[in-house]
């Protein structure tokens, strides 16, 4: 895949667009009222990001924008730059195209960055036409959150949940916390709030296939191989993170 590729987006309809890249998805969402979050002058929108978990694949750019979002349980990692909950862990051939001539995948690290925008439980994102809820859905993260728009029925779920393998293995994540986030989960399409699911991965899914990842994962993950899994994987995770990012306070 070329850098072109990676960065190519893609109308959804309804003024949001999202990336094309299946790796890590981005959405964009604009407003055409005045008076919202996304502050509209002159035909220009001032966005502000809100990355739904600190994992440094979702916030490596945070630092570039002069406004952030972000659950305030996890304010202090991005303050801090600390690489140890940010899950840092990167190699070369995971590079498409180098930002500079001798950079290495192994000195990456992302950059402290101040939150200028706390969410937290409940609060409502304002963009004119479009109303986004914070929901507040830890487990693959203490601060892992998702979007909710209930006039469209849309979830973006961030690394809440997506198409794909679970992680509940990384630093601060609780398979206990992730078990009630499962359940609000199967809450929200039992009571038809949610049509349509826009991941942090892969590929977008509908109401059936959000309550059976949900349900699927309710149900093996108090099993004894999914215990051990989850053990092993995070103990890997956690000396893997610790021998690449020395300096954390971890």
């Amino acid at each position: 895949m070329s850098a072109a590729d990676w960065y190519a987006h893609k109308s959804l309809g309804e003024g949001l667009s999202g990336s094309r890249s299946d790796s890590t998805r981005a959405y964009l969402t604009t407003s055409t009222k005045r008076g919202c979050s996304a502050k509209i002058r002159r035909g220009r929108t001032r966005c502000w990001p809100s990355p739904p978990t600190p994992h440094f694949d979702h916030s490596g750019g945070l630092h570039q924008f002069q406004q952030v979002g972000v659950h305030s349980a996890e304010v202090d990692a991005l303050a801090n730059g600390d690489n140890f909950e940010t899950a840092t862990w990167l190699s070369d051939r995971e590079i498409v195209e180098a930002p500079s001539p001798g950079w290495r995948a192994r000195h990456y690290k992302v950059k402290a960055v101040q939150p200028t925008h706390i969410l937290q439980e409940g609060d409502v994102i304002n963009l004119g036409d479009r109303q986004l809820t914070v929901l507040h859905m830890p487990g693959h993260s203490r601060g892992s959150i998702c979007l909710h728009d209930r006039d469209n029925k849309l979830l973006f779920s961030g690394d809440v949940v997506y198409d794909g393998a679970m992680i509940d293995w990384l630093p601060y994540s609780r398979v206990s916390d992730y078990i009630s986030s499962c359940e609000r989960l199967v809450g929200l399409v039992d009571s038809e709030q949610v049509d349509q699911v826009l991941p942090g991965h892969y590929n977008t899914f509908g109401a059936k296939r959000l309550h059976r990842i949900a349900t699927t994962y309710i149900s093996r993950a108090g099993t004894c191989p999914a215990k051990f899994s989850t053990f092993a994987w995070g103990t890997l995770a956690g000396v893997a993170l610790r021998a690449f990012n020395p300096r954390c306070a971890c």
